[in-house]
């Protein structure tokens, strides 16, 4: 009899568990974040778009983690241009966005997903800003996770206003999903377990500002460098690491490359953050470019010469990827001029690519096999060079799309054949969606991208590759930018600068730092 009532009372108790484990209210987490890199040293102007936040997979409504939180997205700010984004337009975002996050209050954890890289006018840290915007809002207790681009600013206010972050540790960011993953992973791990915020969060400023083409981690010394950080990771009471390589082509005392590490343990965090920071520092005049790199002109003999194709040249100084305006015709302009490009049986020579949408409407109009002739590129970035004539034939243009609220994304595209060279229209990407148009660049003598060191889809299509030093926004030759504001002595910009100090700061959460 007293064995029946003991298992009674266990299953009462197993159904009120039950019960209780049904009830519990899942954490209320708040998505916003500025996806925006761009670079100041150009003409352009843009005005930051507030898009609606596209949930990636892992947070689908099926997913384990997608169901284990009520998650309230707002908007994410992005880039409709290049060159710096207006005063007024990122006032007009931060204001709607901070309307959507009180509607939806309240919250037990926010996620910020940022880029790092944006650059406003009169706005010395965009991202910082808003974050703290957003935290005078939603109250200093609500746990924070930061996710970044590793070439974005790891800023003293940001790291201040984020409880967990992280980044990257590949270029190109083949662990992009991976990365942002982990850092809501960390999240939800730290709320279910009821740990909270991280005790300590080190952060290091490392003085070198490089691009991600001298940083790739495809190659030394980035490759051992970031190879470190899962041991770093691995230490007792360490949560997570990053290094940012930070942002070249901005100008403001975030500008530089940081090491961060946080966690519970004290003393192996800062072990950690220094361990990295050191080693950041040492190798500083070991980085290079990835590919080889020559003036525009020697690229394009060594591409003709070559019996290899694909053939890849990267145009680096406009690459919209890197925060240029997409739009600089320089190359395109002596591309054009080669006389072995001038008869249709040169080497073919596949560019992209040039925006110019009037083109790519007198090209909707004449159909596939018309002739078109219309100026591209330096609408407003005409600084190195304006508009260039092109005409040609009509080798493809993409169907029209009706304008929705997907227009954002939408593609409007032509490819004109002149001579041998077939110039994509019609957008700035280096990596334009040519589905169904017939052009394959696997079968292309020589591509040629507005881009710096090569995204997987072209780095593992090329048979050669070279890094052209040509004229934009994104110039690669550092030491020629205006920097104004940027915290001196840095590397590479004051080679012979002596050793910084390197001091690890332990940065103290919101709620520590205002005290409520």
């Amino acid at each position: 009899m007293k064995k029946i009532c003991l298992f009674c009372l266990f299953l009462i108790a197993v159904s009120l568990t039950g019960e209780v484990l049904a009830q519990k209210k899942k954490p209320r987490i708040g998505i916003a974040g500025i996806q925006i890199e761009n670079s100041v040293f150009m003409p352009n102007r843009q005005s930051i778009v507030g898009m609606p936040v596209r949930m990636p997979d892992y947070l689908s409504p099926d997913s384990v983690m997608g169901q284990s939180a009520t998650w309230l997205p707002a908007l994410i700010g992005r880039g409709g241009g290049r060159g710096p984004v207006t005063k007024e337009s990122y006032d007009a975002f931060v204001e709607k966005s901070l309307e959507i996050i009180k509607a939806n209050m309240p919250y037990d954890a926010f996620w910020f997903y940022n880029h790092g890289a944006c650059s406003v006018e009169g706005v010395s840290d965009p991202e910082g800003e808003f974050m703290e915007k957003v935290r005078s809002l939603i109250g200093n207790d609500v746990l924070v996770t930061t996710t970044m681009d590793l070439h974005g600013n790891a800023s003293w206010l940001v790291a201040l206003n984020s409880d967990l972050i992280t980044t990257y540790r590949k270029a190109p960011h083949d662990d992009a999903r991976e990365s942002h993953r982990r850092g809501v992973v960390h999240l939800l791990e730290r709320l279910e377990s009821g740990k909270g915020r991280p005790a300590y969060k080190a952060w290091v400023a490392v003085p070198v500002l490089l691009s991600g083409e001298w940083t790739s981690t495809r190659v030394e010394p980035a490759k051992s460098l970031y190879a470190m950080i899962p041991e770093v990771e691995a230490m007792p009471g360490v949560i997570d690491v990053g290094i940012w390589i930070g942002y070249v082509w901005g100008d403001d005392r975030r500008n530089q490359g940081v090491v961060m590490v946080y966690g519970d343990d004290k003393e192996q965090v800062e072990k950690g953050a220094k361990k990295l920071a050191q080693k950041f520092w040492d190798v500083r005049r070991q980085f290079s470019l990835e590919a080889p790199g020559y003036e525009l002109d020697k690229c394009l003999d060594l591409a003709v010469a070559s019996k290899k194709k694909p053939f890849f040249i990267s145009d680096m100084g406009d690459n919209p990827g890197g925060g240029g305006s997409g739009e600089v015709t320089w190359t395109l302009a002596r591309v054009l001029k080669r006389p072995e490009f001038q008869s249709p049986k040169g080497k073919t020579l596949l560019y992209c690519s040039i925006p110019g949408d009037e083109l790519v409407e007198s090209a909707r109009k004449v159909g596939v096999g018309g002739q078109v002739e219309g100026y591209v590129g330096a609408m407003t970035d005409k600084e190195y060079e304006g508009p260039v004539k092109l005409s040609g034939t009509v080798v493809y243009v993409s169907p029209e799309e009706k304008s929705d609220e997907k227009s954002f994304y939408k593609r409007n595209i032509a490819i004109v054949k002149t001579g041998s060279v077939y110039v994509v229209v019609g957008t700035s990407s280096p990596t334009p969606n040519l589905e169904g148009s017939g052009i394959d660049p696997k079968k292309m003598d020589i591509v040629m991208v507005k881009q710096g060191y090569l995204v997987s889809r072209w780095y593992n299509m090329k048979a050669d590759w070279v890094m052209a030093l040509t004229r934009g926004g994104v110039d690669q030759d550092f030491k020629k930018l205006p920097y104004k504001n940027i915290v001196r002595p840095m590397f590479p910009l004051d080679p012979d600068m002596p050793d910084p100090e390197l001091n690890v700061i332990f940065i103290p959460s919101a709620l520590h730092l205002y005290g409520r």
